[in-house]
């Protein structure tokens, strides 16, 4: 629908007369506030408080223009007697209306050509006043404030305190902060004592005294000092933070300061870069056969920024005493990981061409980033784990006849399984020949073997062993004996006769064995009076994770394998027999372990005193086992004087404290609440803060028998009596 054009002027001049009054009453009040804020919090308070006003007074105006809408209007025209109190329908919809409605429409527009009545509100002249008179009120506020002595850097050109003779005052402080070059973090200035910074940064202080010093200086805390020259009224010094340090001033021919307490500098470390290794996933891959080349992917951050990334390839090839390494390094150039962070992160990826390494079946391809940061002088260095592309070696063939000459790496039922597949197979061929009980029974002894097979790979895994287990199964080879699965003979009367009998077998088993005598308080007793102890938990430690991985998943084939051949499905349990022996040769190749090789420094001989046998300047060595030294006796002394009122040796504490910068974990803070206890002997929450920092530091106190509480009155009585009582019985017996 459209709207009449004489409607829409008068809208946008209703609209625009709202502004205009909400304008009007908020330009005196705005003016108003930005003085008194810059009388009171000076230039930056003024521009907030300007910023914060003038959002506000828009807001206003839009929501009161926002009001002016078709409604308002039709209430406005409603007004008039032209209009019948029908002006709404100027904004509805012919299609919508009844033709008496219509009709009515047709008339108001014909009518809203005569009106010539002007609908903006009227000006308000009480909110306009209102608002002058609030402006006014502020403006007189302002000029009565009388500000305090100013902050920082504008307290030189503010009016000078009041002179004190007992303390000097700091009239300015400044400090100047430029970060190193390579950290592209920008200069700043600081009007305080204490900061934060990253290390190697430049520090210039700016400092004005009242009165002044002939000479003054910072004194750290590590005993180094650095002097502050003078230019006119301002005392100037310079320091390299290099680690983060507690620092004093310190003035000649003048007052000490108010506040002359220790300054903390904290160096902010330039951390080493972070890798992550996005592809491969893991760090042993087997070669594809069909595989040509290797990709591969790295995340790196660092919190300044990164120069350079290597890749480090190795190839390894050969085997037992012959292996030979051939190693490369590759420049890898990255690309940045965000945008918005520029050269802090960066993504590399990288392309191995396998036939260009020269990689043969056998050999192994390790790989290692290591990522350098800009820090100066020296780069902090990142590498990654190592991350290896196997090509397994060909399967060794059987060694028949020669088990007692030749040492295999495993166990020689370990290859026991292919034995189990050709009887497999060699039952499956004879199927037609053989009736249905010679079938079952054939069947069913080479799931005996496979269950042999199984808990003697058990055994590597910690899992039960076969004398543990094998009556667990006898049940199951009963009701294969009889020609049905295990689930069937538990309703057949014939097989369930079998298992009682083995089952009282079992329990006489049982019932024959000697028990050892047991224990009270030993748990391994216990368990073997009343259980079975399944676990051999020596076993579980002798392959590494992958290696148990590749086990437990040939012993699942072989559970499954047994469960065929049990049930009389020899053609079903082949498949999983074919799994299990492609997990055991698996098994048999993971022979070769890559580690990092390291070189072996040895101090230079002496030529000249070789074979000579001059001893001097030689000593015997000592033990290696020396008495364990307890240093902590000096800050637990502290801590326990602290809760008196004597006073501690505090230069012992101290350089307790200096001798172990590198190991507390925040030194600094200590010291400096040493300084303040030890030049405040009245603070007693200086004394409360310090025993709060020793208090982690103390050593716990080695376990040691307590002594016995010496007993009161009645029980001395009682011991007495005890006494006596034993004195008459010996008496009487004599």
């Amino acid at each position: 629908m459209s709207v009449d054009p004489r409607l829409e002027r008068i809208r946008r001049a209703a609209a625009q007369r709202r502004r205009a009054v909400v304008a009007l009453c908020a330009a005196p009040i705005v003016f108003a506030l930005v003085v008194l804020a810059a009388r009171i919090g000076g230039s930056l308070a003024a521009a907030i408080v300007a910023s914060v006003a003038l959002a506000a007074a828009a807001m206003l105006a839009w929501r009161a223009s926002h009001n002016v809408d078709a409604q308002w209007i039709a209430r406005r025209l409603d007004t008039l007697p032209q209009m019948d109190d029908s002006a709404a329908l100027l904004y509805r919809d012919a299609g919508t209306l009844s033709n008496l409605q219509r009709l009515q429409q047709a008339r108001l527009r014909t009518r809203l050509a005569d009106v010539a009545a002007d609908l903006r509100p009227a000006w308000s002249w009480q909110r306009v006043a209102a608002a002058f008179g609030a402006a006014v009120v502020l403006l007189l506020i302002a000029a009565s404030w009388r500000p305090s002595a100013p902050i920082g850097a504008d307290a030189d050109k503010a009016a000078p305190a009041p002179k004190q003779n007992s303390t000097t005052a700091l009239a300015q402080v400044q400090l100047d902060i430029e970060a190193p070059a390579y950290t592209g973090v920008a200069p700043r200035s600081e009007a305080a004592l204490e900061t934060k910074a990253p290390e190697g940064s430049h520090i210039r202080w700016k400092l004005r005294f009242d009165p002044s010093p002939q000479a003054a200086a910072l004194q750290f805390h590590d005993g180094s000092r650095t002097a502050l020259t003078r230019s006119g009224e301002t005392w100037s010094g310079e320091h390299v933070l290099a680690t983060s340090t507690l620092y004093r001033i310190v003035l000649d021919a003048a007052p000490p300061l108010t506040d002359d307490r220790l300054y903390r500098l904290d160096a902010i470390a330039d951390r080493a870069p972070e890798v992550r290794v996005l592809q491969p996933e893991k760090t042993l891959t087997l070669l594809d056969p069909q595989q040509k080349t290797w990709d591969l992917a790295f995340y790196a951050s660092d919190d300044y920024g990164i120069a350079k990334a290597d890749l480090q390839i190795t190839l390894a090839q050969g085997n037992g005493e012959n292996i030979k390494f051939k190693e490369q390094t590759v420049a890898l150039t990255g690309e940045p990981g965000d945008a918005s962070l520029g050269q802090r992160t960066q993504r590399y990826r990288h392309t191995l061409d396998l036939a260009a390494l020269g990689v043969a079946q056998g050999d192994d391809v390790v790989v290692k980033l290591a990522v350098s940061d800009n820090r100066e002088p020296t780069p902090n260095t990142t590498r990654s784990a190592s991350f290896i592309l196997r090509w397994p070696a060909e399967l060794s063939g059987e060694s028949a006849g020669m088990e007692g000459i030749v040492q295999k790496t495993m166990p020689a039922y370990f290859r026991s399984q292919r034995q189990i597949i050709i009887d497999t197979e060699a039952l499956i061929a004879d199927k037609p020949q053989l009736d249905e009980g010679k079938f079952l029974a054939r069947a069913d002894a080479i799931g005996v073997d496979q269950k042999i097979l199984r808990l003697r790979y058990g055994q590597f895994l910690g899992e039960e062993s076969e004398s543990h287990a094998e009556h667990d199964d006898d049940h199951a080879h009963a009701a294969a004996v009889a020609g049905k699965s295990f689930n069937e003979a538990l309703h057949d009367p014939k097989a369930e006769a079998q298992i009682d009998a083995l089952a009282q077998a079992h329990a006489a088993h049982e019932r024959s064995t000697p028990a050892a005598p047991a224990k009270f308080g030993q748990e391994g007793n216990t368990v073997a009076e009343y259980g079975h102890v399944h676990d051999i938990a020596e076993a579980a430690t002798l392959l590494d994770p992958d290696t148990k991985a590749t086990l437990k998943s040939a012993l699942a084939e072989m559970w499954q394998s047994e469960l065929n051949l049990r049930q009389g499905k020899p053609d079903e349990a082949l498949p999983y027999e074919h799994r299990a022996l492609d997990y055991i040769k698996q098994v048999q190749q993971s022979t070769r372990i890559y580690l990092a090789r390291v070189g072996l420094e040895l101090p230079v001989p002496d030529e000249a005193r070789r074979l000579s046998g001059e001893r001097k300047d030689l000593a015997d060595r000592v033990g290696t086992l020396t008495a364990a030294a307890g240093d902590a006796a000096t800050i637990v002394e502290l801590w326990r004087v602290l809760a008196t009122q004597d006073t501690p040796d505090w230069d012992a504490a101290e350089a307790w404290v200096h001798a172990r910068t590198s190991t507390l974990p925040d030194a600094l803070a200590v010291l400096a609440a040493i300084d303040r206890a030890r030049r405040d002997a009245a603070c007693v929450e200086c004394r409360v803060q310090l025993r709060n920092l020793l208090w982690p530091l103390l050593t716990v106190p080695a376990t040691a028998a307590a002594v016995r509480a010496e007993p009161d009155l009645a029980g001395r009585a009682y011991l007495d009596a005890l006494q006596a009582a034993a004195k008459n019985r010996t008496g009487a017996s004599r």
